[in-house]
């Protein structure tokens, strides 16, 4: 399995456990929490149940009866009238197993099995507190894409789960690094800038990377699965978005509003976006849910000078929809490489790669050597105000070692160059920024870039370090 390895420590140390053990996986759709649980737990599995999109109540029940017969080898399913009476059967089974090792209940899409009036998560929290909290050698395991329904439904329940979750893992995306583990295995060896691009539209996500072939180039896989009408990513914006959330228009409406503005946007110009006069419940509820799944991040202004967070769009695939993908119904042959050459491709490459760094903050970290120093991560750009020209950081890495980097990321096909013009730009950004916030911290001018600085003497004048792609593969 690649990476992980954390996520394996964990479900290794609730093996070992000797006691009851309530473990809660969450994390977005197509990130492998399924996959996860089959690959280290499938041997200890003594029932599993995946929940029904859309099914209603019946329907559930009916699917409860099936799984449990295949389980308790019976083979003649019922359906039980409720789910207190689903539970009952359950416990009956439960109670035949050997008690000399663990034994696994893994319901997954627990979202989709919870229906309006149901009571089904009131019956799971008694089944828990009542039953199976007693038992030492089983493990409840819960799984959801819908990562903001599990928060909220069983994380933070004020009821019968009420800090009843004795683990949870949060699985995200893979690293760059691990992406690259991820492909090397399918025998896929992309050099580190086609890496970058495939995740920088992808994203790591396991599922969408499984689907790329061997001796395909870049272009030609992103063609075939986003834009070739039997492409497997070709509706899966609107698949993902209906998955994760319930009424899912208004996350929709906030993440095309994010889409067009690379470095965020505050509340208001949200709303405004979006045509409301003012925030309303389902904005705030669907606001919050998209943090929470990590589609969108919320950026607090450096040192907390001005008020007002702004949002950020962070997911991938998300990003690479609304720029490319959204209201071509119409698939022509070489439609990607056609894009790939716009001033949209270069525009949508360079934020695409800020983006990426900003995921990849450990990794910068380890370059510069200050793993150990504690950070705080942010962007700031200022407005001109009152004839003074303003300024845009991509990155910025406040340290608690009394040092700041101000991150220039460039995004380029060969080595960039730091032209007269531009190293004055850089010196005069530098000290707008000390003027600007006051502060006293040592400044570093750090350049991120694809393929390095052109020897000159004016990166040695202005570049205080310098950090490669290749470095955050590390």
């Amino acid at each position: 399995m690649i990476g992980r390895k954390k996520e394996i420590e964990k479900i290794e140390r609730l093996l070992a456990s000797e006691r009851a053990e309530f473990l809660a996986i969450t994390g977005r759709r197509r990130v492998g929490k399924t996959y996860l649980m089959d690959t280290m737990l499938r041997d200890r599995y003594c029932f599993s149940l995946t929940g029904i999109q859309n099914g209603n109540m019946a329907t559930q029940l009916v699917n409860f009866g099936v799984k449990l017969a295949e389980y308790d080898g019976t083979n003649s399913p019922q359906k039980p009238e409720n789910w207190q009476a689903a539970f009952l059967q359950l416990k009956a089974y439960l109670k035949t197993l050997p008690k000399n090792r663990k034994h696994v209940i893994f319901l997954d899409e627990l979202p989709w099995i919870e229906t309006p009036k149901s009571g089904f998560v009131q019956i799971l929290a008694h089944f828990w507190n009542d039953y199976l909290s007693k038992e030492p050698n089983f493990i409840l395991a819960i799984c959801g894409s819908a990562t903001s329904w599990i928060v909220k439904k069983v994380l933070n329940d004020p009821g019968g789960l009420h800090n009843r979750i004795t683990e949870n893992i949060h699985l995200l995306p893979f690293t760059l690094a691990e992406t690259r583990d991820f492909l090397t295995e399918k025998g896929i060896a992309f050099g580190p800038q086609d890496l970058a691009k495939v995740y920088m539209a992808l994203g790591g996500i396991p599922f969408y990377l499984e689907n790329l072939r061997k001796g395909e180039s870049f272009s030609t896989a992103i063609e075939r699965i986003c834009f070739a009408p039997t492409g497997i990513l070709h509706n899966e914006y609107n698949n993902l978005y209906q998955a994760l959330f319930n009424n899912s228009d208004m996350h929709q409406k906030i993440v095309a509003a994010l889409s067009k503005h690379h470095h965020g946007i505050q509340h208001a110009e949200i709303i405004k976006a979006i045509g409301m006069a003012q925030p309303t419940g389902s904005y705030q509820r669907a606001m919050e849910e998209l943090i929470i799944t990590g589609f969108v991040e919320e950026n607090m202004a450096w040192g907390k000078l001005k008020r007002g967070s702004t949002y950020r769009l962070i997911d991938e695939f998300s990003i690479f929809y609304h720029r490319f993908m959204q209201g071509r119904n119409k698939y022509s042959a070489g439609i990607w490489q056609q894009l790939a050459e716009s001033q949209a491709y270069k525009v949508w490459a360079g934020y695409a790669f800020e983006n990426l760094c900003h995921k990849h903050i450990d990794a910068i970290k380890g370059a510069l050597g200050i793993a150990a120093v504690y950070t705080e991560v942010s962007s700031m750009r200022v407005p001109a105000a009152d004839g003074v020209p303003g300024f845009q950081i991509d990155l910025l890495i406040d340290r608690k070692d009394n040092c700041i980097n101000l991150c220039e990321i460039k995004f380029h096909s060969g080595p960039f160059t730091i032209t007269p013009t531009y190293c004055q730009e850089l010196i005069a950004k530098r000290q707008r920024f000390v003027d600007y916030t006051g502060t006293q911290k040592q400044v570093f001018l750090t350049f991120i870039t694809t393929h390095g600085i052109t020897p000159n003497a004016y990166a040695q004048e202005v570049v205080d370090a310098e950090i490669r792609l290749e470095q955050l593969l590390k």
